[in-house]
């Protein structure tokens, strides 16, 4: 998971991107970047450790000049989070000079690498899955044109090519150095990608590209619509557009984890509001709490903040129980889960959360979060709110159990990591050391996002494989997945 945006505009779009990538930090806290071209080709890039407000000074501003940019900021996923090597953008030279960024994980990497040195004569600097995708793009687009004749039609044959070569989940941005700015989106829409559009002052169209529609709605964009699966658009530096369906075989299949953990809530994802699919997500677990905890035992409803309070919100309401905060977040402390390390991750706990005692002393308490994925956050959660003096404890998950590996980007690779995985709900209950564990059930996770749609649901099924072990791109087999369990870890 990754935070990317694109820009074509009729002036600098250096501070714009800029200003979108802090509403996109929630997506990755690793690294940040930014590459802006010039109406002549010639490009710009900017990129270091960290989060936005740190990565960039007035003079690295002042440096990228140019009406197309794009920015990107890093959750890592392959690689390692404090290499420099690893940081986007990427940028070849060969053909015309590209620049890009990526959201999502390929899944056929040892193969790819395999043919970058023997058939298409590339060579890699980094393990990064971002320089692989840049690499075959490149040599599609040198396959398919001429250094005089880049036109759409043959830039959408080369993304065509491409898709046909790489798999699993990607939506990617990248800068064609004198041409303009291209997006495109993997065959099952997996991450997200949405398209937005403003007058210019001189009446001409500017573009936006990015992962979620606040950016949009913030920069007073009007949203075009959703990127299709397998579409790319591409965006002359003039600001005009042409776009194809480039994949042989499309369906959107949305990762369901954007809408439990990643997006914002007040972003608007394949026509599905984020916030309104965590009330849903509420609203059914209410129910499966009501089935499995003994009447009368809650007496107050807390969320974990942040993203668990919409659903949280509505277990209290349906459940007619009182809603309290009990506990208090540090905002300064950036998202546990996304954290690099175990050890990082226990250390950050207790810094980005205090209980208030005054909230939980004698109470029988329900917590609801978002998801339980290793257990480590959520059993010191259940150890605070004791230490607190609540009388009984609760746990309740917005998702269901997290049982298999997420391999469309998401840092969920080995199942030993899974707290969920090989055990039982009394078995993880016992470990996390709450009194009653409550998990979202599968079929209620996907009808919670499918009818949260602001108008027709544009899809019918999403992409559950952390939950269900169902991979959708047919492609991911268990020779894979111990290979990933014995390269990576989270």
């Amino acid at each position: 998971m990754c935070g990317i945006v694109g820009m074509v505009g009729r002036a600098p779009v250096n501070q714009d991107i800029y200003d979108a990538l802090l509403l996109l930090q929630h997506r990755g806290q690793d690294a940040t970047g930014i590459a802006t071209a010039e109406p002549n080709g010639v490009m710009h890039t900017h990129k270091a450790q960290g989060m936005v407000r740190e990565a960039f000074r007035t003079r690295d501003m002042r440096s990228l000049l140019g009406n197309v940019g794009l920015g990107h900021v890093r959750y890592a996923t392959k690689g390692t989070a404090s290499s420099e090597e690893e940081m986007q953008p990427f940028y070849v030279n060969s053909p015309y000079g590209i620049i890009l960024i990526h959201n999502g994980n390929l899944t056929n990497t040892r193969e790819l690498t395999t043919d970058m040195g023997q058939r298409d004569r590339r060579h890699l600097n980094s393990s990064s899955d971002t320089e692989l995708l840049l690499n075959v793009l490149a040599n599609e687009l040198q396959a398919t044109t001429s250094p005089v004749d880049l036109d759409p039609d043959r830039i959408f044959e080369a993304v065509s090519r491409t898709h046909r070569r790489i798999e699993g989940a990607y939506a990617v941005i990248s800068i064609i150095a004198g041409y303009g700015l291209l997006a495109f989106r993997d065959p099952f829409g997996i991450r997200p990608l949405i398209l937005g559009r403003r007058a210019g002052e001189d009446g001409k169209d500017e573009w936006v590209v990015t992962s979620e529609s606040l950016v949009l709605e913030n920069a007073d964009y009007e949203i075009v619509r959703d990127v299709a699966p397998g579409e790319a658009v591409f965006i002359t530096s003039d600001g005009e557009l042409f776009s194809k369906q480039c994949a042989d075989e499309a369906t959107l299949l949305p990762c369901s984890f954007e809408y439990v953990y990643l997006a914002r809530p007040d972003s608007i994802m394949n026509g599905v509001s984020v916030y309104e699919s965590r009330l849903r997500m509420g609203e059914k677990l209410a129910a499966t709490i009501a089935k499995h905890v003994p009447e009368g035992l809650i007496d107050v409803v807390m969320p974990i903040p942040d993203s668990s309070r919409p659903a949280a919100m509505e277990v209290a309401r349906v459940l007619g129980i009182e809603y309290r905060e009990g506990f208090y977040k540090n905002r300064y402390v950036g998202r546990t889960f996304i954290m690099p390390g175990q050890a990082v991750r226990k250390k950050s706990v207790r810094q980005k959360l205090n209980a208030m005692s005054s909230e939980f002393k004698g109470k029988n308490v329900l917590l609801i979060d978002d998801s339980i994925v290793r257990g480590t956050t959520s059993k010191q959660i259940v150890q605070m709110a004791y230490d607190a003096g609540a009388k009984t404890v609760t746990f309740a998950s917005a998702a269901p159990p997290v049982r298999h590996p997420h391999v469309y980007g998401i840092n969920m690779p080995s199942r030993k990591e899974l707290v969920a995985h090989g055990r039982t709900i009394p078995e993880v209950a016992e470990y996390l050391g709450c009194d009653y564990l409550v998990y979202q059930e599968v079929e209620d996770l996907r009808d919670a996002i499918i009818e949260s749609a602001t108008g027709e649901a544009t899809f019918s099924d999403l992409d559950m494989s952390c939950f269900d072990g169902r991979y959708v791109t047919g492609t991911v087999s268990d020779e894979y997945l111990a290979w990933v369990e014995s390269v990576q870890s989270s």
